[in-house]
């Protein structure tokens, strides 16, 4: 059994929520009830989402530190429509709310202790985690999230143990639901994601960013020539 606090997972967690919220406060109201940088969000729903990711996450950390089995969502269709309630709330309020769950996410992990960090949760997914996934599971969120906000943040920006995990991480994804066959290669870092011959290559920002289905960049490329293949939106 592995046990300790999940301190990398943490820092990711907090740097992310920083670096969100950095860039939430130089957009404008007005700018955040037209689009975000997600195709079908406003800025409004993107907001609501990161809000509620937090709330939904600190149901798993009451999970972990009680025992008490409390899903992320109570139905399959709830995280959609507490999107979609939280997009007609005013921005200010929005704002607060966005700062106000990731606290309450934050002190509810501060709270648990080492053998509470093994304890088995259930995400919104269906899979079965140990509570010490929690933090890198709102890391992503805060982090990607920063760079679909109006004129928001970059993955250039992500720490490079941040970005090498989140491409392992939605590599994996892209394979499991997508049956994804490529192999990639950052050209900034000295290593590979496996040990098959790199297709994909360019820089850790722009292979996270891709492989997010954030967009693509004309210094990533295959090895064979072959296009790279579209990837929608993932989180």
């Amino acid at each position: 059994m592995t046990t300790g606090t999940p301190a990398r997972s943490l820092r990711w967690m907090a740097e992310g929520h920083a670096y969100f919220l950095s860039h939430l406060k130089a957009v404008g109201d007005e700018e955040l009830r037209g689009s975000s940088r997600l195709p079908g969000w406003s800025g409004r729903h993107l907001l609501s989402h990161v809000g509620h990711n937090a709330k939904a996450l600190g149901r798993l950390a009451h999970w972990a530190a009680t025992g008490e089995p409390t899903p992320m969502y109570p139905s399959p269709d709830a995280r959609a429509e507490e999107i979609e309630s939280g997009a007609a709330w005013p921005v200010p309020r929005l704002r607060a709310f966005v700062e106000a769950e990731h606290d309450r996410l934050a002190a509810a992990l501060d709270r648990l202790t080492d053998p509470k960090w093994d304890a088995q949760v259930v995400t919104a997914q269906g899979r079965t985690v140990p509570a010490r996934t929690i933090p890198w599971l709102r890391s992503r969120e805060v982090w990607i999230h920063a760079c679909d906000l109006p004129s928001g943040g970059d993955f250039s920006a992500f720490p490079e143990d941040f970005a090498d995990a989140l491409i392992e991480d939605a590599l994996t994804r892209r394979r499991t639901a997508q049956g994804l066959r490529l192999q990639v290669r950052a050209t900034d870092r000295d290593r590979r994601t496996d040990d098959s011959p790199a297709v994909v290559e360019g820089s850790a920002a722009d292979l996270a960013r891709w492989l997010t289905g954030r967009g693509t960049s004309v210094r990533l490329h295959t090895t064979t020539g072959a296009p790279l293949p579209e990837l929608p939106p993932w989180l």
